[in-house]
């Protein structure tokens, strides 16, 4: 007997009645037992949205077949992906380590469902914290005039080790309109700022001049618009009068480190989609 596996399928697409109906027929067709399903369907946009994580005896490849006709049907965006399978992550960094670290120990224990096979920089600052966890450190030096070059060997390694998420874990760099289209969807940047106030550089600084009662982090996905991505997560924390621009950058680190893990993990369990501008997150 064949031994059972997990899938967690995804789909979006125009809602219409028999959604649900039609995708848990094929299932039960290819032999699954479904363990959990989510569903919602936007009133503002029309889109319907689905997650299913169902084990089953058939493999990828039968499960694809029984899904097929119904995907073609309702004009489905769908994605099939082993609930064993990590998914292969490649983080970008500067000088602060905290983001870089978070991601690092919750992979190494087990509670984050990724693979990093690199990490690269623009500083050499955090190379002994890659030692400390055997991952390989690539250091990537950029400049304006060095730019184009820098993703050109980027995109390369990204295509050597065969990643499927980038992470931007407190990377001081604006990626290129042409890098993020290529990496549309595949990137998870993490601002330290409640998004959408205090966009750009030194947010705390600027929520600090304002007066603020409230800072806080946010974790996007990289598009050509700077720190406009559709947000995947959000976290604040209350602040006051007393405290300085300086302890706001300290208090916040903890903050960026939970945002920034929390996103990446629900990514990599495939519970975010996106619809349009915002994000679907099944969690």
């Amino acid at each position: 007997m064949t031994d059972s596996a997990a899938f967690v399928v995804t789909l979006s697409c125009p809602d219409r009645p028999g959604i649900v109906h039609a995708v848990a027929g094929a299932l039960l067709e290819a032999g699954c037992n479904i363990a959990d399903s989510q569903q919602y369907g936007s009133p503002s946009t029309g889109n319907f949205f689905m997650r299913v994580e169902a084990t089953t005896s058939s493999t990828q490849a039968d499960l694809t077949a029984a899904l097929r006709p119904v995907a073609e049907s309702f004009g489905m965006t769908w994605q099939i992906n082993p609930v064993a399978e990590k998914v292969r992550t490649i983080i970008l960094c500067s000088k602060d380590a905290h983001c870089l670290n978070d991601l690092l120990f919750q992979q190494r224990s087990g509670t984050l469902p990724i693979e990093v096979p690199a990490i690269v920089s623009n500083h050499r600052d955090l190379e002994s914290l890659a030692e400390f966890y055997g991952i390989p450190f690539h250091h990537i030096p950029v400049t304006p005039d060095t730019k184009p070059q820098a993703e050109a060997a980027l995109l390369k390694l990204i295509a050597e080790h065969d990643v499927e998420l980038t992470v931007l874990a407190r990377y001081m760099q604006v990626l290129s309109n042409d890098l993020c289209t290529e990496l549309n969807g595949k990137a998870i940047n993490i601002h330290h700022s409640f998004l959408p106030s205090f966009k750009g550089a030194k947010p705390y600084h600027q929520a600090h001049a304002r007066g603020v009662k409230i800072i806080g982090a946010t974790a996007h996905y990289v598009t050509a618009d700077l720190d406009e991505g559709p947000i995947i997560e959000q976290e604040v924390i209350r602040v006051d009068h007393a405290r300085t621009a300086a302890q706001f950058v300290q208090m916040g680190r903890d903050v960026e480190g939970r945002t920034l893990a929390q996103a990446v993990q629900w990514h990599a369990e495939h519970r975010v989609l996106l619809d349009g501008t915002r994000t679907v997150v099944f969690n």
